[in-house]
């Protein structure tokens, strides 16, 4: 019997009750009225575009005492393109988990900001990415072979693809793969989710990032000790620093490294996991991804995977903070002055779904253009690996996708869990015998 029949059984047994029986009935419906609105809350946690969906037509931009919610296509964007009104949130924490610099997410537009996004992105180059995605594929493709017909998408897989071509391309070793999975995801909650500031969530973050700091240091000291030259990310950020580029010293290539890290494997197993969670869902979508990835079309199986996401994001929205008293969609009738100091949500799951831009947003559609998916944000700070993930996302997948058979296991086991705010477990069966995609695929 679900929560709502609970609370009406309740509600009629009270009409009839005796003095002592209307006692307990009252402090039973008490617990009932509480855990309805916990259901309720859950839900809306889990299925915020019903939400999204009501304010959309009815408050876009929702102020609260000091917290906005910003709803509609063009404001969202409008938020996250304004740096210089509405900043990042992440500086104070990201400083903590570096031990004492800030990591260029966690920094204004500034000389900073723009020193090290440059460096970076001269180390983590684009002409690196179909390497990346060939890396991720086969070793997708050896997981899901050696997995005998069950397999776990999370642990299994989604997690442990990034994790290993992490060591690879970055040419830092873990101490295990599940290790630096669970370094990665620990302290990303700290910094992106953990909006109640949990002290159990915070120790954790702070151990783990220890943890973290000490394994780069180590890597840093013996590349250099050992005077071996790698083309790999260390390795060209050590070039960097022997030519004297300003902020690459030993501290600050770790700090880059581990941002990040911390960046790549939860989000990227998140992604994997509730885009492959929505394909289950529809039969005659998986059955469509699976052919693409059979073919070996690469550009087709990306949009069946990146459409699947639209519907359960890797998160609702980015959160800002209004550095000043500002006026979003200005000369609208949806009007909202945002007061200096208010949270500020811009919730780019509620953008992807606004009728006002986006056609049939309830449809699965695979002819949308490339801008209605805010799967990495917008402007300034626009996810520093979306090249990367924009094909190691379906390479990951593809493998599994096209085996005969995908479906979910039996029971509890077939749906997907969360572990705080990623996905724990979703295991799956196929055939024994997956069908093998071409290698390269067509773009």
């Amino acid at each position: 019997m679900d929560l709502i029949q609970r609370l009406t059984a309740s509600f009629q047994q009270l009409e009839t009750a005796g003095e002592g029986a209307l006692e307990r009935g009252l402090a039973d419906l008490h617990t009932d009225v509480a855990a309805f609105f916990e259901s309720l809350k859950a839900h809306a946690l889990q299925h915020p575009e019903q939400i999204f969906a009501v304010l959309r037509r009815l408050k876009p931009i929702l102020l609260i005492k000091n917290f906005a919610l910003v709803t509609r296509f063009e404001d969202v964007q409008e938020v996250l393109a304004r740096d210089d009104v509405f900043q990042v949130t992440y500086g104070p924490k990201m400083r903590v988990v570096t031990g004492g610099d800030d990591f260029f997410l966690g920094m204004p537009n500034s000389p900073e900001y723009e020193r090290d996004v440059a460096h970076m992105r001269s180390v983590m180059r684009r002409q690196d990415v179909p390497a990346i995605s060939a890396f991720a594929g086969e070793t997708a493709r050896r997981l899901v072979a050696g997995a005998g017909g069950r397999l776990d998408v999370v642990q299994e897989l989604s997690r442990i693809v990034p994790a290993r071509w992490i060591a690879e391309y970055f040419g830092c070793v873990p101490p295990s793969d599940r290790e630096l999975a669970d370094w990665g995801s620990v302290i990303f909650q700290y910094l992106f989710t953990d909006l109640n500031n949990d002290p159990a969530v915070g120790q954790a973050a702070r151990e783990a990032a220890a943890k973290a700091r000490a394994w780069l240091d180590a890597c840093i000291a013996e590349r250099k000790s050992s005077g071996q030259i790698k083309d790999d990310v260390l390795g060209r950020c050590l070039k960097l620093q022997s030519i004297g580029a300003p902020g690459m010293d030993d501290l600050s290539i770790r700090n880059n490294l581990l941002g990040l890290i911390v960046g790549a494997i939860p989000t990227t197993s998140k992604c994997c996991t509730q885009a492959l969670d929505q394909l289950l869902d529809r039969p005659a979508e998986l059955e469509g991804a699976r052919a693409a990835a059979v073919a070996g079309d690469d550009a087709l199986f990306a949009r069946y995977v990146f459409e699947a996401l639209r519907f359960n994001p890797n998160n609702p929205g980015v959160f800002r903070l209004a550095g000043e008293e500002y006026t979003v969609a200005k000369g609208t009738l949806r009007a909202t002055t945002i007061p200096q100091g208010a949270m500020v949500l811009a919730a780019t799951q509620s953008a992807m779904f606004d009728e006002q831009k986006v056609e049939a947003v309830n449809e699965f559609r695979l002819d949308r253009p490339s801008w209605v998916y805010m799967h990495w944000g917008y402007a300034l700070h626009t996810c520093f690996g979306q090249y990367v993930n924009q094909v190691q996302i379906p390479a990951i997948l593809k493998p599994l996708v096209a085996c005969q058979g995908l479906q979910r296991a039996a029971g509890d086991a077939g749906t997907l869990q969360f572990a705080g705010p990623f996905p724990s477990a979703l295991q799956v069966t196929f055939a024994l015998q997956a069908s093998r995609a071409p290698a390269g695929g067509t773009r």
